[in-house]
């Protein structure tokens, strides 16, 4: 009996062992299969986080593929936060180090915070929207003064006046505030200095164990290739302010990525920028364990401009070599330093050279910017663009074209030109006595009475709508985008809070009176009278590509921006036929038009302007060539110079050095000019006047 009970026990205890062994084997089970993906992130602590990589900015180039902007590489410093203390003692201490390193180099950091760097703290001018945003994001109320956003700032990050001295304080609260205002974190890191020489590389490596956080990546760094064509055109980029953000990040940029600021370089961002990559960092109990690019980013299109480097660069030297020339010709002309000079392709408006006087070079941009700001007749405004000028008699062409196309008077009519000129109870005069005059020859002399007569006849309406239909008042819609200024007329008199008077309607005729054009849109003029009455959008960007160059992607298409109606067919004949004869007079032979082979159409214009307070004198021209086979158009202007028109050999002559085979001047080639049309002389159309007479006397020789 007792041997059967310890059987009995024994089994039991066995069936209890099996029991417990497949119970804890289900529990084990559970644990490792069950929830054992759960367990084992509790137990390591895994984090997964995205970086942005940059994409490689498209490069801008000209219309022979040589870069104007480039790329090279370079290397930057950036904080990552992934390796960054995050105890605000030890970050301080990392940032003073690596500042100290940029400082030996002399080196600038990227920090945006808009006050003074030295004491007493004030807001740096015109920064309000900075001002609005710091405050807020640090956290101090709107009547915060610039010294108690700097404390509050010093206060949040320990930035100890007993370990650091006030400027090393400022320095470290600019930092501090740049990181916040660039949502640093492991998704964002901090560019703290971009394209840093090799030895600055050398130095932070060799600190690597020192300065937590603390790398340096290679990057594409933006290169100016050549700074000194058109650089108010091409632009510039920049990191993006605190009021661009909001705008921006719904287009998909981090705030510390950069952005177009002005120029090509803005206008043409959604090509340019590229589309970023995406990098994957795991850490896993506080340190990281991968980092892998999940996607790859993709290079920006390269943008090909419309202008030829070299063209551009001589088109340049011209304008400023002849200012040259005007300051040392004559006391009167000493102090000239401002004027413009704008070449078109007549087919489509292509812009192929725009210089502006004074200028600045690009490359010097950022490094010299307080400086080019400062300097005498803002070499940053881009005159070509957003000079606004009276077209004094450049202007009679467009009245011309108004009376012609209206009926008022046919090539033949003519007015009688006393050299004065009474209407109502004003006397104007003139600069000659022209006798009976019809259109061609007033435009050959610049005859004022004979366009005052057609303006009163025009009225201002007239006068307004046929300005209009040439491009003045309005914007060009060039990609850059430019100034429209303004037509003389009462609802621009009203604006400007001036009475208008019957008597304007002469000075507007004849391109006086509060009108103002920039030399794009004259260079236009002369182009919609080269393309007889058609006028294109002018445009800088002939077409866009891929980021090698290899295929393209997009072309500029003419663009008929306007097109006047002809109600005669010999409208534009008598006033090429005019410009053609204001070619011919007297110039030195050095700067004549007579003998480069073939006719040139232009128009002068001496107009009266006002500047500091006193009463100035502009010397411009518009005009194309060759006149029966037109190719370029081109305009021009020097504020309070002369002689101007004396450019325009010199303009023709460049085009054909860089576009054409063929050679101008005195080698006189011979265009076949089968597209020649002469003047009609005796229109079929009635004429609407009642003043015919002959032909005027063809050896005046004065002109404007």
């Amino acid at each position: 009996m007792k041997e059967i009970f310890e059987r009995l026990r024994v089994a039991l205890m066995v069936i209890l062992v099996v029991i417990a062994v497949a119970l804890g084997c289900i529990r084990l089970m559970t644990i490792q299969i069950v929830n054992g993906d759960a367990y084992l992130q509790e137990a390591e602590n895994i984090s997964i986080y995205t970086q942005n990589i940059k994409s490689t900015r498209g490069i801008i180039v000209d219309n022979s593929g040589k870069p104007i902007v480039d790329n090279k590489v370079g290397y930057n410093v950036i904080i990552d936060d992934a390796f960054f203390p995050a105890d605000n003692k030890e970050g301080n201490e990392i940032l003073l180090n690596t500042l100290d390193i940029l400082s030996a180099y002399k080196l600038e950091w990227i920090e945006t915070i808009p006050i003074s760097k030295k004491t007493p703290y004030e807001f740096k001018k015109n920064s309000d929207a900075d001002v609005e945003k710091l405050k807020s994001l640090i956290g101090v109320n709107v009547y915060a003064t610039a010294e108690n956003c700097i404390d509050k700032i010093i206060d949040d990050y320990e930035i100890s006046a007993e370990l650091y001295t006030p400027e090393e304080q400022r320095i470290l609260a600019g930092i501090r505030y740049e990181m916040k205002l660039r949502d640093f974190s492991i998704n964002n890191t901090y560019t703290l200095c971009e394209d840093v020489p090799i030895e600055v590389v050398t130095k932070l490596k060799e600190l690597g164990v020192k300065l937590k956080g603390i790398d340096i990546v290679e990057d594409a760094v933006r290169y100016i290739a050549q700074g000194n064509v058109i650089p108010h055109e091409i632009g510039s980029v920049g990191p993006i302010f605190a009021e661009e953000y909001e705008e921006l990040k719904a287009k998909g940029y981090a705030m510390n990525d950069q952005v177009g600021k002005n120029g090509i370089e803005q206008a043409l961002e959604s090509e340019l920028r590229g589309k970023d990559g995406t990098k994957t960092i795991t850490i896993t109990n506080g340190a990281v364990t991968s980092a892998d690019i999940t996607k790859e980013p993709k290079g920006g299109h390269t943008v090909k401009l419309t202008v030829n480097s070299e063209f551009q660069q001589d088109l340049q030297s011209l304008l400023e070599g002849f200012i040259t020339y005007l300051n040392g010709s004559s006391a009167e002309y000493k102090d000239v330093s401002c004027g413009s000079l704008v070449v078109l392709d007549v087919k489509d408006n292509a812009v192929l050279g725009m210089a502006t006087t004074p200028t600045y070079n690009l490359m010097e941009y950022k490094s010299k910017y307080n400086e080019i700001l400062e300097s005498d007749n803002n070499p940053l405004l881009n005159r070509a663009t957003c000079g606004l000028y009276r077209p004094g008699s450049t202007f009679k062409t467009i009245t011309a074209t108004a009376g012609l196309n209206e009926g008022i008077v046919n090539g033949e009519s003519t007015y009688n030109c006393k050299m004065k000129y009474d209407f109502y109870d004003i006397t104007v005069g003139c600069t000659g006595y022209h006798n009976d005059i019809s259109v061609a020859r007033a435009l050959r002399v610049s005859c004022n009475i004979y366009f005052y007569e057609l303006g009163r006849r025009l009225g201002i309406d007239s006068i307004s709508d046929y300005a209009t239909a040439y491009g003045y008042g309005q914007h060009t819609g060039i990609e850059t985008g430019d100034y429209a200024g303004y037509i003389a007329n009462p609802e621009t008199f009203d604006a400007l809070g001036a009475d208008w008077t019957v008597g304007q309607v002469l000075q507007a005729s004849i391109g006086q009176s509060e009108v103002a054009v920039t030399p794009l849109q004259m260079a236009c003029v002369a182009s919609t009278i080269a393309n007889r009455g058609v006028r294109y959008t002018p445009h800088l960007v002939e077409g866009i590509y891929d980021y090698s160059m290899t295929e393209e992607l997009k072309k500029t298409e003419p663009k008929v921006a306007e097109q006047i109606d002809l109600n005669y067919g010999y409208v534009y004949d008598y006033i090429v036929d005019g410009m053609i004869q204001a070619s011919e007079n007297n110039m030195p032979y050095d700067y004549s038009l007579t003998n480069l082979g073939f006719d040139v159409a232009i128009k002068t214009g001496t107009p009266q302007n006002t500047r500091d307070g006193k009463s100035v004198t502009d010397s411009c021209f518009i005009g194309f060539a060759p006149a029966h086979d037109p190719q370029i158009a081109f305009a021009g202007i020097v504020e309070g110079g002369e002689y101007s028109k004396y450019m325009i050999r010199s303009i023709i002559e460049t085009y054909y050095k860089h576009y054409s085979d063929e050679k101008v001047g005195d080698e006189k080639i011979k265009f076949i000019k089968e597209t020649a049309t002469e003047p009609t002389k005796n229109p079929e159309n009635t004429d609407p006047t009642q003043e015919t007479t002959a032909a005027a006397d063809e050896t005046d020789p004065t002109e404007e």
